[in-house]
Order: structure tokens, then C-alpha cells, then sequence
């Protein structure tokens, strides 16, 4: 636009204030790069994120506080982890997280969001060698992992091991990570989440979990029936 000012100068013609040519903002200024960048992370979240959670918004303090912090800086993030029973708006808080982050315009923006039931399939071995390795490196190194519905699965041997190399990785290279689960964290009365991974996951998670955030209400995907 300066370039366009000059070009019309030169030629003789004055603009008067009326006539000015307005601001805008050029490639150079760091709020054209913040909103590009941030034009780019929101197309992968979109491809990340299913249909119905499209609109996902951050609404919870803690959540929206979490993906500041990671938007800020990624390596502190830890974990954020959302607890509650089924369809309290766990899901949906998790993908308004990440649309938070890519939406401050993030210098690098890699996400990752799956159900556990689908990563556990994904991860067992199968004919064609080293598929199942390549999709936990994937998982394990991406900047952005969400897993959904974590704890779900039929514990086993190789389940808990599996958890164990996905859970290390991210743990050793503080890789920001979002977890959603019925189970709760802990639980005295009854099975927790630390039964599901097992002990070395579980000391894991203690250190990695910086914002634990506990869901309650009633089933979402229900609507209320009037009474009779």
C-alpha cells in the first residue's frame, strides 16, 4: 500500500485526508504473520476435528487457561486432562482447546485428535511390517495429541505396555498432550484411571497433568423426558 502511495506521488497527484488510502497491514508486520499463521493452524484443527465438533469452543477457565499456556509455550503445557462421567462436555472442551491454540497463531501447529478405541486399533500389529510402529511414532511425536476416551479399552498386557510407550515418549520430550476419560483420576471406592494404565504410566501422568478438570452434570446427548 506505501509502495502505491509513492507510485501516485510521483506522478503529481496529492491526495487530500479524505482521499487517503487506508491502513492495512502488510506481509513484515507481526500481526499480518500472527493472524496468517493463525489462518493456517485453524485449517488443520478444522481437518482434525469431526463434523459435530466443529463449533467446539473453550468455555471452562481452567481449559481456556491450559491452552494459553500452550499456545504461550508448548514445552510447560503438560497435560490437560478432563474427567467426568458420559457426555458432560468433555470431548467438546478438548477440541475448543485446540481451536484456542491454533486460533492465537501458533509459530508450529501439528495435531493429532483420535479415540482410543480407534489408536489401539491402529496400533496392533498387523501383516504389513512396521505399520504398527510408524503409527506410534506418529502418535508419540506429534506437537498435539488428543486422546479420546482414554481408559476405555480392555486392559491387557499389550494395552498397558503400548500406553506405557506413548505415555513415555511424551512424557521424556514434554510434548503437550489432551486426555479425556470416564474414570477418574482417582478413586477410592472403585476403579480409577491408575488401574487402567498401571503404575509406570500412572507416576507419569501424576508429574505430567498440569490441569486436571473434573466434569459433572447430567448425560448431554439425553435431552430430559417431562414426567408423565
Amino acid at each position: 500500500m506505501r509502495a502505491l502511495e509513492r507510485i501516485i506521488a510521483a506522478k503529481g497527484i496529492h491526495l487530500s485526508p479524505d482521499c487517503a488510502l487506508p491502513e492495512r497491514e502488510e506481509p513484515g508486520d507481526p500481526q499480518w504473520h500472527r493472524e496468517a499463521r493463525a489462518q493456517y493452524a485453524l485449517g488443520r484443527w478444522q481437518t482434525a476435528t469431526p463434523t459435530r465438533f466443529c463449533g467446539a469452543e473453550a468455555t471452562l477457565p481452567q481449559v481456556v487457561a491450559w491452552a494459553d499456556r500452550a499456545l504461550a509455550d508448548p514445552l510447560s503445557a503438560g497435560t490437560l486432562l478432563l474427567t467426568g462421567t458420559t457426555g458432560t462436555g468433555k470431548t467438546h472442551e478438548a477440541y475448543g482447546a485446540l481451536r484456542h491454540i491454533a486460533a492465537g497463531g501458533p509459530e508450529r501447529y501439528e495435531v493429532i485428535a483420535v479415540n482410543s478405541a480407534d489408536m489401539y486399533g491402529r496400533l496392533r500389529p498387523t501383516h504389513v511390517i512396521g505399520a504398527s510402529e510408524a503409527e506410534l511414532r506418529r502418535l508419540s511425536r506429534v506437537q498435539f495429541l488428543f486422546v479420546d476416551d482414554f481408559g476405555t479399552s480392555k486392559v491387557s498386557e499389550w494395552t498397558e505396555e503400548t500406553t506405557y510407550r506413548l505415555i513415555n515418549h511424551r512424557y521424556n520430550h514434554c510434548l503437550p498432550t489432551i486426555l479425556t476419560s470416564n474414570l477418574p483420576a482417582r478413586n477410592q471406592n472403585g476403579p480409577d484411571l491408575a488401574d487402567f494404565v498401571g503404575d509406570r504410566v500412572a507416576s507419569r501422568l501424576a508429574e505430567m497433568v498440569t490441569a486436571l478438570v473434573p466434569m459433572v452434570g447430567q448425560d448431554r446427548r439425553r435431552p430430559e423426558r417431562s414426567a408423565a
